[in-house]
């Protein structure tokens, strides 16, 4: 019997994830591992008030939070390649980009960012702002923008591209990303049928409630169509079910290796039951 495509996707996650938590386990044991002697020496107050295991915990966090970071890219071009087809991370797009909408590109990001003197912040509006720059003239500009991940729909014949960061993504990062957003739509003719500022997962839950307010000086993180987050993202992706196929596939995974940093690293017994995830 032929595998399922969603099974497929499925296993395409798990190995990302399985190589991700392989290396992390291999430096929190053996490259990096938390020394004991070394933390009751260098803080003997806190080793004396804190029990060991909450120290231990947040070494393990420390080593796991920065690389999952780089995992997202790798976890999306898995689900784009068993679902829209194909998927790509660091893919260079280059077009031109008339010179006036590459100098409202600046202004537009100029005035969210810094508000004339006496005025309040001017609030973001992707629509609203497009249109502006769309209005600009001029020569050709050649441009190039790499895109985080690069997805295509093999069977509709239409391309996407996605800035896809972390759930709670800085400043800086999301004013590049916009920046890069808003040359693929001026590019002429355009290179791509769709680009979006993408996170993977809503850590405030609903869409309407997401609330970190840095990237919200850049895009209206609730309303502006060019932001997906979470179930929405996967589903652009990978196709419809691919969110359920994500959370899936996380949850088969997640019980072994969470048994396993509770036996070998904390050196404890799990709990009889450890959760599931719930992005």
């Amino acid at each position: 019997m032929a595998r399922s495509n969603n099974q497929d996707m499925k296993d395409a996650i798990q190995s990302v994830i399985s190589n991700l938590m392989e290396k992390v386990m291999k430096r929190v044991m053996v490259e990096d591992p938390f020394i004991s002697e070394k933390f009751i020496a260098e803080k003997p107050l806190y080793a004396a008030l804190v029990p060991e295991e909450i120290f231990k915990g947040s070494h393990f966090e420390r080593r796991f939070v920065t690389p999952f970071g780089s995992a997202w890219e790798d976890l999306a071009v898995a689900a784009a390649k068993h679902g829209l087809g194909y998927g790509e991370k660091g893919h260079t797009i280059r077009g031109n980009v008339k010179a006036e909408r590459l100098r409202r590109i600046t202004e537009v990001l100029n005035k969210l960012e810094h508000p004339e003197k006496g005025e309040k912040r001017i609030k973001p509006n992707w629509k609203t702002e497009l249109e502006y720059i769309l209005k600009g003239g001029g020569e050709d500009i050649p441009v190039q923008v790499v895109c985080d991940v690069f997805a295509r729909d093999t069977k509709n014949n239409k391309s996407y591209t996605f800035e896809l960061k972390a759930p709670l993504p800085n400043s800086d990062q999301t004013k590049v990303s916009k920046e890069k957003i808003l040359k693929l739509y001026c590019m002429e003719p355009r290179q791509v049928d769709h680009a979006y500022f993408a996170l993977p997962y809503n850590p405030y839950g609903k869409k309407e409630d997401y609330a970190w307010s840095f990237p919200k000086r850049w895009f209206d993180m609730n309303a502006d169509e060019v932001v997906l987050i979470g179930d929405e993202f996967w589903e652009k992706i990978g196709g419809p079910g691919t969110y359920q196929t994500f959370i899936a596939a996380i949850n088969e995974i997640g019980s072994v290796y969470k048994e396993r940093i509770y036996r070998e690293f904390l050196g404890l017994t799990p709990p009889e039951r450890t959760g599931q995830a719930g992005l």
